[in-house]
């Protein structure tokens, strides 16, 4: 389990810089790129991909392709993405889990942080706990009175095994002292449609996809997991103000572009001006805004930098606890 002593805080990159020019602009996709997304359609990492790839396509002039290769906590995807041509043709849409948990927490797991080399952030934000309309707890402390009651009864959905919500809602079980069963799926999208139909009873989900079923009263919302409220709804507490077992509760995830392993520098630095660029996009900046996120761009030093310390982070965390499971 994950202690609720454990700080979970997520290191903030530099203020938005644009990159080097020097041999970014050399570089040019001879044949349509390809976007490899992790998980199933409907979560952030899907929406960030489905906001790049036309940009890329309009940027470089090549066709640019976004396809979901879900599954296995967003293993399956990655593998496939480290075995394609280090030529900057196929590129992956990581994010939190097989990007940076995945690492310590699966056993037999076919890559290591040397497959992949990171591009850049697309956006960042906190996990939301969403309730279905029928659970009778209005507050984060009336869910974990009922837990309590019922333990074991209730059911949590996540986008997969070794996810943020999922390991979110296992030190939020931990911390409170209660019980509930793990429903995986493959992806927020599938669990975000099994929550509103009331097939699960609660989940944490990102606040950047599931966000807009909090606005359209399709689930409530209770609490937020980052340390602070977040301004898109600022009426729903942080976790860590509700109840003093959760006064160490700080969770965000995050999403970000990379490439196999090898891909030249130069490549490597026309894809990430191309990234800075899109951040720039008045479109790209209301969506993240809207979907109560942050940008997430960095230079390839800064991004490379993020990803081993998420990395250190959730591998001291796991270890702690002997955190181990199978990929499945």
């Amino acid at each position: 389990m994950i202690t609720r002593r454990t700080a979970l805080a997520l290191p903030v990159l530099a203020p938005l810089t644009a990159p080097s020019l020097a041999r970014a602009q050399d570089w040019r996709p001879s044949q349509p790129i390809r976007i490899i997304i992790p998980a199933a359609p409907g979560g952030t990492a899907d929406i960030s991909a489905r906001l790049l790839a036309p940009f890329f396509q309009t940027h470089f002039g090549q066709n640019c392709v976004a396809e979901n290769k879900s599954g296995a906590g967003g293993t399956i995807g990655t593998l496939e993405a480290t075995r394609a041509a280090p030529d900057g043709h196929t590129l992956l849409l990581g994010n939190i889990g097989p990007q940076a948990i995945a690492y310590s927490l699966f056993r037999g797991l076919q890559y290591t942080p040397a497959s992949l080399l990171p591009i850049a952030g697309t956006v960042r934000g906190p996990n939301v706990l969403v309730v279905h309309p029928s659970v009778p707890a209005n507050t984060l402390p009336e869910l974990v009175a009922l837990l309590k009651r019922e333990p074991g009864k209730l059911s949590f959905g996540s986008p997969g095994v070794g996810q943020s919500p999922h390991l979110t809602g296992v030190w939020f079980n931990q911390a409170t002292g209660t019980e509930a069963i793990h429903v995986p799926f493959r992806g927020a999208g599938p669990a975000a449609i099994e929550l509103v139909a009331g097939n699960i009873q609660y989940m944490w989900d990102n606040l950047t996809s599931g966000i807009q079923q909090i606005r359209a009263g399709r689930v409530r919302a209770l609490a937020v997991s980052s340390a602070e409220r977040n301004p898109q709804l600022p009426d729903v507490p942080a976790a860590r103000e509700t109840l003093p077992a959760l006064a160490s509760f700080d969770v965000n995830t995050w999403f970000g572009i990379y490439a196999p392993a090898g891909t030249p520098r130069h490549v490597a630095e026309a894809l990430n001006r191309a990234m800075y660029e899109w951040h720039q996009t008045a479109a790209v900046k209301a969506r993240w805004t809207e979907m109560g996120g942050t940008s997430l761009y960095g230079s390839l030093e800064q991004f490379a930098a993020f990803t081993t310390k998420e990395i250190e982070k959730w591998g001291s965390v796991i270890r702690k606890e002997g955190l181990q499971m199978e990929i499945g």
